[in-house]
């Protein structure tokens, strides 16, 4: 064979191993996003799914359980209310499309943040509300958030929305996860009677 051909396609070689590589290792491309984590906790996981997955930027939600001690909790401890747990929402997104400070209004927006260990119909430790943050300037829009809520005395009660390190996250069982797709009329039929939507309504006004 000739050696320019050869040389061609040991290049080609290269080439073709170095793609493959920078698709698989998880480094980013030229043309590739990176992402950034939130994690939420706002009474029920279907809920919170439904309203972070509408956010133009937000790449992929999870419903899962942080936030305690127990190490990989089911459903079912969780809902015991003795896992230390809170139903919860981690939340992938692109920074070059929505801020985490955009996210912050989402969240607040979403949940009553003057019932401890509660939200909604949901009572017990694992509905409390909370924003579990990654990293110190997450930390500082959180409680800057926060600070700004208790300043425009929008509510009678305290904001009682815990402001915590992110902690180990455990993915709930698959039947959960987009549970407002899956299972649209009986997601409705609970976000309905638990009141989530007159509550939020009550507090923030009617939706745009």
């Amino acid at each position: 064979m000739d050696k320019r051909i050869t040389i061609g396609l040991f290049l080609v070689a290269i080439l073709l191993a170095g793609a493959v590589s920078a698709a698989t290792d998880g480094t980013p491309g030229a043309d590739s996003r990176r992402l950034e984590k939130a994690t939420f906790a706002g009474g029920c996981f279907w809920c919170m799914e439904e309203a972070l997955d509408k956010v133009d930027g937000v790449v992929s939600t999870t419903s899962g359980y942080t936030g305690g001690m127990r190490k990989n909790p089911t459903y079912e401890d969780v809902s015991a209310g003795e896992t230390g747990h809170a139903e919860s929402v981690e939340v992938l997104f692109d920074p070059a499309k929505v801020s985490y400070a955009m996210l912050l209004q989402v969240f607040w927006h979403n949940i009553d943040p003057t019932t401890p260990d509660r939200q909604f119909c949901d009572y017990g430790l694992q509905y409390r509300s909370a924003i579990f943050y990654h990293d110190e300037t997450q930390k500082r829009l959180a409680e800057e958030s926060k600070k700004a809520l208790v300043k425009s005395k929008r509510f009678q009660g305290l904001i009682v929305t815990e402001i915590v390190p992110a902690s180990e996250f455990y993915p709930a069982e698959e039947y959960h996860q987009n549970f407002y797709e899956k299972n649209p009329i009986r997601y409705r039929l609970y976000k309905f009677n638990c009141g989530r939507a007159q509550r939020l309504e009550q507090l923030w006004g009617k939706k745009e």
